[in-house]
């Protein structure tokens, strides 16, 4: 039994301050640029005003990339272009300064945060910041067994919020949420596919490092599988992660929660956070206003999520190799929005009439 109450989540996550929007809106309208002269600049800059309860918005100045990692069982069901228990590979190439997440991160100046959940490998071969999280080693392959035990779902979960308070703690303004993992698409396209109640070929896409046709339609047969196995705890968040999630799918659904505790804002990536954004959001209603959709990455189970939760991504056409480097592809946009709202003047004659 588990002694983590979600219903909890409810109570304490409250939306942004309406009151502050309607004053970002009202001192957009008093600016030299007519409102809705820059387009979708607008609304971004009135959201981070309303989660930041501050006019004139305050800039983004400590944004971090956090990255949740973990390898899942179904990857050795072929459902991948990566070879199963490879995402150790990936994670080391991003601490090196090898993949798309790192060069930007460089370019923009944000710091990167990796935090092993799951990863099939030896934890020693790993920094100790890096793995001190970890609940276990891989997941169990959902189309068969359960990815978690309860006990290191709930573990899991802690984790997730206490990233998100360590995060909140030191200052970080903006947090930009990826995962790494091989096999995460899969779990997070059975936990769409459940939520939205549809089928496993409507979530199914090919991933960042594209499938072919027959690992396509293996994917499908293993979300179809693990289906059957979701749906009868559908009524229990915990318990759909530790059946068909995966550590770091569970502490990413912890991790957005208590960052909605605490008011701080997150830019979503791709499919798989938008799949834990959707587990989020049936444990509390308002945690999405927390939220922006980055990109749309092409997965079908992504634009799934996001619909249902009514967010609309930043950019149309994102990329999707994964791993925070869409969601940081949009972070200047959200910068920009800001330094606009807080530094274009007031036109002349309402200065005048003041």
């Amino acid at each position: 039994m588990s002694s983590l109450n979600l219903d909890d989540f409810t109570d304490l996550i409250e939306r942004p301050d309406g009151g502050v929007r309607r004053d970002a809106e009202e001192h957009r309208a008093r600016l030299v640029v007519p409102p809705g002269s820059l387009g979708r600049l607008d609304d971004l800059g009135e959201w981070l005003a309303a989660a930041q309860s501050s006019v004139p918005v305050r800039p983004v100045e400590r944004p971090r990339v956090v990255l949740f990692a973990g390898d899942h069982g179904i990857a050795g069901r072929e459902v991948s272009a990566r070879p199963a228990g490879t995402a150790v590979e990936l994670v080391r190439d991003v601490l090196e300064g090898g993949r798309p997440v790192s060069v930007l991160a460089r370019r923009l100046d944000v710091p990167v945060r990796v935090v092993d959940m799951a990863l099939d490998c030896d934890p020693a071969s790993l920094p100790e910041d890096v793995v001190r999280h970890r609940v276990r080693r891989g997941s169990g392959s959902i189309d068969v067994e359960d990815a978690l035990t309860l006990e290191e779902a709930e573990a899991a979960f802690r984790a997730g919020m206490a990233v998100a308070d360590e995060e909140a703690d030191s200052g970080t303004d903006l947090v930009v949420l990826g995962d790494i993992s091989v096999g995460g698409t899969t779990a997070a396209g059975t936990l769409v596919a459940a939520l939205c109640g549809t089928d496993a070929s409507v979530v199914t896409g090919r991933g960042g490092l594209a499938i072919d046709d027959l690992a396509w339609m293996r994917k499908c047969a293993a979300i179809r599988d693990a289906l059957r196995r979701a749906r009868p705890v559908l009524g229990d968040q915990l318990r759909l992660l530790a059946t068909v999630g995966g550590a770091d799918l569970t502490a990413m659904t912890g991790f957005l929660l208590q960052s909605a505790v605490r008011k701080l804002p997150v830019l979503l990536d791709g499919m798989v956070t938008a799949a834990c954004a959707l587990v989020a959001q049936r444990v509390a209603f308002r945690a999405p206003d927390w939220w922006l959709a980055s990109h749309a990455s092409g997965e079908p189970g992504q634009a799934k999520a996001l619909d249902r939760m009514a967010l609309e991504p930043v950019l149309p056409r994102g990329v999707a190799v994964g791993e925070g480097a869409g969601a940081l592809l949009a972070l200047p946009l959200v910068q920009a929005a800001a330094a606009l709202a807080a530094e274009l003047p007031v036109r002349q004659e309402l200065v005048k009439d003041a």
